[in-house]
């Protein structure tokens, strides 16, 4: 069933009225105490916080407010305050030129978790993984008080969601798109977005998947690139995979749309291949490469050569992640392998996915 029809379009949820608007009557978005008149667009700044030298803090929210009723759908970006790649990400889907005649409402979040995004940390200063406090309490700690303000103000107010991460601990990630399993409205969304690799993942408790679909907001997450860095590939996949959903549910027209390739791979179980002994790693393997059994994945020696220990495959299917360490301590996650029975086939269509958008001038960037 096309997801156009499966999302009412609850203008309701910001207006406070039933029903949905048309075209000539559609009233303005209200978000964090503002209105955003239909065919504008405007940063909200809504308060979280205060720093502990007064400087205030604030969840900043770009919606852009389209003529016409449709969707409303928010991106967000840095939850975990190191994963940067989705602020890039974020900032290129603003300068779409598709955007001056959407319908519906955009609500974009580059930057969820300011205090994380300022220390370059991954959680925010009580130590907590703000991904694993959602829904959060308006009286709880600073996580919780941030996830309770990220839930009413935004996922509230949506139909649909896009949540970017990157991997973390020295890692990176080929572009991938995680589902839940058995939602057949996120799976038709997946196949718009056309991410290389799309993985079913069952949701965690406290992650913002979680509470968006126990509220009837279904969310895509995606990953793709590493922490505190910026990644081309990473990032024009995602910027594409957006674009094309927005396309898919008639927010957008689709001149200048990247079209996809070749079908994602859908892929099934994985593991992290850990290292049987601390060394030196040297990687015999990219992002996106098969691998079968007896695949060598890599080799870890001691600093003088003497002892090598080499990490093998023992299943097929894709590197979708791995360490760029090469200082590795026993027991570190070295190599992450979903696995698939295409082989081949199914490497070929994530080559085809890598190379098929072309690389921009600055000024050129959607």
């Amino acid at each position: 069933m096309d997801s156009r029809l499966l999302f009412a379009y609850r203008e309701g949820r910001a207006t406070g009225e039933d029903g949905m608007a048309t075209g000539k009557t559609r009233k303005p978005f209200q978000i964090g105490g503002y209105e955003i008149a239909p065919g504008t667009r405007q940063t909200v700044d809504i308060p979280v916080s205060r720093l502990s030298d007064h400087t205030p803090v604030h969840l900043s929210v770009h919606v852009v407010h389209g003529r016409k009723p449709g969707p409303v759908m928010f991106v967000s970006a840095a939850i975990h305050g190191d994963e940067v790649i989705g602020v890039e990400i974020v900032r290129r889907l603003l300068k779409a030129g598709a955007l001056k005649t959407m319908a519906g409402t955009l609500l974009a979040v580059p930057i969820v978790n300011t205090f994380g995004f300022l220390n370059h940390s991954r959680y925010l200063p009580d130590r907590r993984d703000l991904n694993r406090c959602f829904p959060g309490l308006s009286q709880g700690s600073m996580a919780s008080r941030l996830g309770h303000i990220f839930m009413t103000e935004v996922v509230g107010r949506s139909d649909v969601g896009v949540d970017l991460h990157s991997a973390s601990n020295n890692r990176t990630n080929l572009p991938q798109l995680r589902l839940t399993p058995g939602n057949d409205r996120l799976a038709e969304l997946a196949n718009a977005f056309g991410a290389p690799v799309i993985m079913r993942s069952k949701l965690r408790e406290g992650s913002l998947r979680m509470a968006a679909e126990e509220s009837g907001v279904d969310v895509l997450l995606y990953e793709g690139g590493a922490a505190l860095r910026f990644d081309e590939l990473a990032a024009r996949a995602g910027v594409s995979g957006i674009l094309r959903v927005m396309k898919h549910l008639r927010m957008i027209p689709g001149k200048g749309v990247p079209k996809i390739r070749h079908k994602p791979v859908m892929v099934g179980d994985s593991s992290w291949y850990r290292a049987p002994a601390g060394g030196l790693l040297r990687g015999y393997v990219a992002d996106g490469d098969m691998v079968e059994p007896g695949t060598v994945l890599g080799a870890i020696s001691d600093p003088f050569g003497e002892v090598e220990t080499e990490v093998v495959a023992d299943v097929t299917g894709i590197l979708v992640g791995r360490t760029h360490m090469p200082v590795v301590y026993e027991g570190d996650a070295l190599f992450h392998v979903a696995e698939t029975a295409r082989g081949d086939a199914a490497v070929q269509g994530v080559s085809a996915h890598l190379a098929a958008a072309p690389l921009f001038d600055e000024d050129e960037i959607i």
